[in-house]
């Protein structure tokens, strides 16, 4: 089953990608170029990522106490995806790109994300050179961003630290200035870096011949103390090996050290790294200290990581879509060729309204069965409907670049109200996508003797992944809808009540235009309610319901839009594919927007349940007597100041 007639409808169909070449900076580009793009990836993920997916997931990275050991696969994986140009297709003429609109590149970049997602993890790569591009100098773009668009060096993401997590007001890892010969570095303002940074991907490898880590510190002020708080945060490129202006290795390996590997539940073939720096395993210039270089201003770091941030963030919605794809294609195909059990049939009269089966007649195929149905839609109106979402989250990057100012301020506002959403409403239903994957396989899913349950391991890890759910909902909740006195939340509801006008005149849409209306009436009163007493401990309590349904309301909105478009193409829906996207806006209006009532009404009341619990209420009745917990070695690991090569 292929992915294509799903992107090209949703690309060419329903957000006309053509159209974008009429802009000046897409004006070389064409439908054809765009195929060409499609069948190349398609092909290369193909080829090169889907028969190796099972391989990484079995032959997990190891160190073996200099480099850290990848199966042939991900190295062959790696090549074919450079030479093909994807690392920088987005990016201008001048710097070697393909000046593909990002539309383009999203879309492109989801056959390697259904192929096999840790294979297929670049985008932390793409977006460290992204956030470079805006924020670094001239030389810093040359010698770090290019290497990295080209493919020559990774890149990573370094904030979370083992005593902090994600509350990155409590990064403790220190950046000193390297004497004040080095402040006017080439390369930037040159400090040492002392500290300990957890789960950070690709953080050690051999892919590429060098790995450029950016790094989130504070500079202590003249009292050797850190500023506490975000506002004292800074942002550093700390590369693995020293580089000099030219791009060149200078032989000398940075005082980065690998303090071990996480064996994750999924994502098995990205290494998920434990890195120390400064600790003095490999001094530069005789001194311990990992050399950094500062990007932008002191203090100014997090300003500048949320570029990388909210790129990964959609980036992450995009692999729990394709992964949730994934099982969704797997398990119509099982269904379309497993025969079980026999159909129900009308009892004859007077014979009573018990179920009756003709057990003499031949077997169906579960496809036949209500509820694996049931399954099946649901699993197609996640999946497809979250691939439009981050689809038109791309297209938003695109009218940024593209449009006259008014329409590129309202895209980069309407994209930092739907980044939360983005990320998190895939990474949870295209999750659950991936459960019923499981279900329709039925014992066998469970096995691997099938793939699904390797996409749900690979699938949960998505929660988590840059922000988890409760950070994004607070994000959403506490920052979004608020921000430029809740602009962002009007310009969204403007485009919800122009496609519900655009629908409500349809026959088949019509009451699903009326329900999206209501519910996006309740969710603005919903908000209103949060935030009646002003108090955000009050607005916050709920907001992951009210995230969930702020989701659904989305969602909805999106199935809704498509379906519109479907009908404007074929109305006599005499295409399958037309009849399954009304099918899948129906199962979304009837199955899944009517859960949003639940989720508010917690919201609305602001409801104290959660938080009103003392501590003591989570107890077991009777107490048992208290245990140590064990301590095994993978634990000694997450210490600060874990020794490098102790891990594995």
């Amino acid at each position: 089953m292929s992915l294509r007639p799903t992107l090209d409808f949703l690309l060419y169909d329903w957000l006309d990608a053509e159209s974008l070449n009429k802009s000046e900076r897409f004006a070389d580009q064409s439908r054809e170029t765009f195929d060409a793009v499609l069948d190349t990836c398609e092909r290369i993920a193909r080829e090169k990522y889907a028969p190796f997916n099972r391989t990484v997931d079995t032959q997990e990275p190891h160190f073996d106490g200099e480099k850290v050991i990848l199966p042939k696969a991900p190295h062959d994986a790696h090549k074919a995806f450079v030479e093909s140009g994807m690392l920088s297709a987005a990016q201008d003429h001048d710097i070697g790109g393909m000046q593909l609109p990002y539309t383009l590149q999203s879309a492109a970049n989801s056959f390697f994300a259904m192929a096999s997602v840790s294979i297929g993890a670049n985008m932390l790569t793409s977006g460290n050179a992204n956030l470079l591009m805006v924020h670094g100098t001239e030389m810093q773009k040359e010698v770090f961003a290019k290497n990295e668009f080209s493919g020559r060096w990774a890149g990573t993401m370094c904030l979370s630290e083992p005593q902090a997590g994600s509350s990155l007001s409590d990064v403790a890892t220190r950046a000193v200035p390297d004497g004040a010969d080095f402040q006017d570095d080439p390369l930037g303002p040159r400090y040492r870096l002392t500290g300990n940074k957890m789960w950070i991907s690709a953080g050690d490898h051999e892919l590429t011949e060098n790995i450029v880590h950016i790094v989130l510190a504070k500079i202590p002020d003249e009292n050797g103390k850190l500023v506490a708080g975000t506002r004292g945060i800074s942002l550093f490129i700390v590369p693995k090996r020293m580089v000099n202006t030219k791009g060149e290795l200078t032989g000398e390996r940075n005082d980065v050290a690998l303090a071990g590997l996480n064996h994750k539940l999924g994502w098995r073939g990205t290494t998920n790294t434990l890195l120390n720096f400064g600790e003095g395993k490999y001094p530069v210039d005789g001194k311990a200290g990992a050399v950094g270089y500062l990007v932008g201003s002191p203090g100014k770091g997090l300003h500048c990581m949320f570029h990388m941030m909210n790129e990964a963030r959609i980036g992450v919605g995009t692999a729990a879509t394709m992964l949730g794809m994934a099982g969704y294609h797997a398990s119509l195909e099982y269904a379309k060729s497993r025969p079980q059990g026999r159909l129900v049939k009308k009892p004859e009269a007077g014979a009573g309204s018990q179920v009756v089966k003709d057990s003499a007649s031949p077997q169906v195929r579960i496809i036949e069965h209500a509820d694996v149905r049931r399954m099946l839609l649901a699993q197609k109106a996640y999946c497809e409907g979250a691939l439009a979402l981050e689809l038109y989250c791309a297209r938003l990057v695109d009218e940024q670049k593209t449009g006259d100012a008014q329409s590129a301020d309202d895209a980069r506002l309407l994209l930092e109200v739907l980044t939360p959403i983005a990320k998190s409403w895939p990474s949870e239903w295209c999750l659950e996508a991936n459960s019923l994957a499981i279900q329709v396989h039925g014992g066998y899913g469970y096995t691997r003797d099938f793939p699904v349950e390797q996409y749900w391991r690979d699938n949960r890890l998505n929660m988590i992944h840059e922000g988890a759910h409760g950070i994004q909902a607070a994000d959403l909740l506490g920052r979004k809808v608020l921000m430029e006195k809740g602009r962002g939340l009007q310009l969204l509801a403007g485009r919800i009540t122009e496609t519900i006008g655009r629908t409500a005149k349809v026959p088949v849409l019509a009451a699903h235009a009326k329900a999206l209306g209501a519910a996006l009436q309740r969710i603005g009163s919903a908000t209103e309610a949060a935030w009646s007493t002003g108090d955000p401990a009050d607005a916050l309590a709920n907001a992951v319901p009210y995230m969930q349904a702020f989701g659904h309301t989305v969602l909805a909105w999106i199935w809704l839009d498509v379906a519109r478009r479907a009908l404007e193409i074929d109305a006599d829906k005499a295409r399958a594919v037309t009849a399954g996207k009304i099918g899948a806006t129906d199962y979304f209006f009837h199955y899944e927007l009517p859960k949003i009532g639940a989720w508010l009404n917690v919201v609305e009341s602001r409801d104290p349940t959660c938080t009103a619990l003392p501590e003591d209420a989570f107890r077991q009745w009777p107490t048992p007597p208290p245990t140590t917990p064990p301590t095994p070695s993978s634990h000694r690991s997450r210490m600060p100041g874990w020794r490098s090569g102790s891990g594995s």
